[in-house]
């Protein structure tokens, strides 16, 4: 057996909810603790470690919070798009199921990029807010994430509400490079990225790995989050089925 096929096997063996459910729950641990590492040692070297920032001074610190809590707010959107797109065309239930646990926590990072924004905006700009393309854009993307989440609560129909859910969510792709590219398109207040995959960061050495361990935590939180959120749905969504039947028995057994 090549190792393509034998990748193909094992995907298609964990695409069911019944085989994912368990093995989500052996992988939130790990997460978890991951998270709590990243975190610390991020925090760590933000806080304590980085140096003071000679025109901005202490307030620059929020990016190590806003800066990670911007990429995965865009990051998520894509991976719930990719999922709603593969539930839309291939029928899968789990992927669909994905999508839908992933977007609190996109709506989450969205909400805490804009809120830090205005927190380094006030002392920064003098204002709260303004309507720059950047913060315009990220705020239609906080939009988007309530959308999707309202609108498969709307529709009561599973199947109905991810095929709804599925287009909103391929439809509004299109704002993620807008939100990336707004601060060359357009002139902005906002910034120009620090950080690019083409360009040496224009940060200390130490800010750099404040942010990017800043951002690994996010990122390994998201996960967790995502799994635990997911094996709930699976429950909700398959509470007919033998096997969470089945389950559900055996744990309030074990709980008696």
């Amino acid at each position: 057996m090549t190792t393509t096929n034998r990748l193909s096997q094992i995907f298609y063996h964990y695409a069911s909810p019944a085989t994912f459910y368990p093995l989500a729950g052996k992988m939130i641990p790990v997460f978890v603790v991951l998270a709590a590492l990243f975190g610390i040692a991020g925090l760590w070297i933000g806080l304590f470690v980085a140096p003071t920032d000679f025109q901005q001074g202490e307030g620059y610190r929020i990016i190590f919070v806003h800066v990670p809590s911007s990429w995965m707010s865009m990051f998520i959107y894509c991976v719930m798009a990719l999922w709603a797109g593969i539930g839309l065309t291939m029928n899968t239930r789990l992927s669909s199921m994905m999508a839908q646990a992933l977007a609190p926590t996109g709506a989450l990072m969205a909400a805490l990029s804009l809120i830090t924004g205005a927190l380094w905006g006030k002392p920064m700009w003098g204002t709260w807010w303004v309507w720059d393309a950047r913060l315009t854009s990220e705020l239609i993307l906080f939009f988007l994430y309530i959308g999707f989440i309202a609108l498969q609560a709307s529709i009561d129909d599973p199947r109905r509400a991810d095929k709804a859910g599925a287009i909103l969510a391929l439809v509004g792709v299109v704002n993620i490079p807008i939100i990336y590219f707004s601060v060359t398109w357009w002139n902005t207040l906002h910034q120009g990225a620090s950080v690019s995959l083409t360009k040496a960061p224009a940060m200390a050495q130490t800010m750099l790995w404040g942010m990017l361990l800043m951002a690994l935590c996010f990122w390994m939180y998201s996960i967790a989050v995502a799994l635990i959120r997911v094996r709930a749905i699976i429950l909700e969504r398959e509470r007919h089925t033998e096997w969470v039947k089945q389950l559900l028995a055996g744990e309030k057994h074990a709980g008696a």
